[in-house]
């Protein structure tokens, strides 16, 4: 039952003004009209991935060394042998809202939408969550909360160091051979969109690693959808399924001569 209260308050507030009702005929009319503008948005987020791609690198002369679940390692550990590291920077700590028993929450509400990290392996990418937490405390809560990311204890000023040390914040690094690079850091509000496979490899130097891709000469590419698999069935160098390039190149077909519609580039 609606208490006398509870429609005090509902009246204290404005009527909702909603959009008008009109026919399908109308409704998508406005929806390509808005579609323009998308395609248009879409564009430049594809340049400003692009133009990331060329952002200069930073060497990382400094040694790190962090607490994992088998013991101490190394930022190059951190790799596990890929060339490419993202590193979420978590607030789980002593101090923090929520500790012993939570992480903070927007880092939580991060963790929540991380996609299967399979499919950014398979763009030889890795991504892992680091704390000042304890590994006993960090293993609790990923049980609890059913999260399977690598996930570190910072020993050192590494985060200091990167941005990170008071707030939240995305860093990205390269390996080549032993050396290591950092290539990109997005914090604040930019984090907001991170959790999916496409976001996160827009921000890497590699970018998706797809043909259709503006990327510097020689930089590692594919064609789009073939690499493409279930999480438990990537292979290491293995060739595209000759079924699923039958399929997705008559999806990709159908998309590229449908009315109103195009496809990656």
């Amino acid at each position: 039952m609606t208490t006398s209260i509870e429609n005090e308050r509902k009246s204290e507030q404005p009527a909702m003004q909603a959009p008008p009702v009109v026919s399908p005929q109308d409704w998508e009319a406005a929806r390509e009209q808005l579609l323009v503008k998308e395609k248009v948005h879409t564009r430049a987020r594809d340049a400003l991935a692009a133009e990331r791609r060329r952002m200069p690198w930073m060497a990382v002369e400094k040694t790190y060394a962090f607490e994992g679940p088998a013991g101490k390692v190394s930022l190059l550990d951190l790799f596990d042998g890929r060339r490419q590291l993202i590193v979420y920077r978590a607030f789980f700590e002593p101090g923090v809202f929520g500790w012993p028993d939570q992480a903070c929450r927007g880092c939580s509400m991060v963790a929540d939408q991380v996609a299967h990290l399979s499919h950014l392996n398979a763009r030889d990418t890795t991504l892992v969550f680091m704390s000042r937490a304890p590994q006993t405390d960090i293993a609790q809560l990923k049980a609890r909360m059913g999260w399977e990311m690598p996930w570190f204890t910072v020993t050192d000023s590494f985060d200091a160091d990167f941005g990170v040390g008071e707030w939240h914040g995305t860093n990205v690094f390269y390996r080549d051979g032993d050396r290591v690079f950092r290539t990109y850091l997005i914090k604040s509000r930019g984090d907001e969109q991170m959790g999916s496979t496409w976001n996160y490899l827009d921000i890497t130097p590699l970018g998706r690693q797809e043909v259709w891709e503006n990327s510097p000469e020689g930089y590692p590419q594919t064609p789009p959808y073939k690499w493409w698999n279930w999480h438990d069935s990537y292979v290491a160098d293995a060739a595209p399924d000759k079924k699923w390039v039958e399929v997705s190149d008559a999806g990709e077909a159908a998309l590229r001569d449908g009315p109103g519609t195009d496809t990656r580039a």
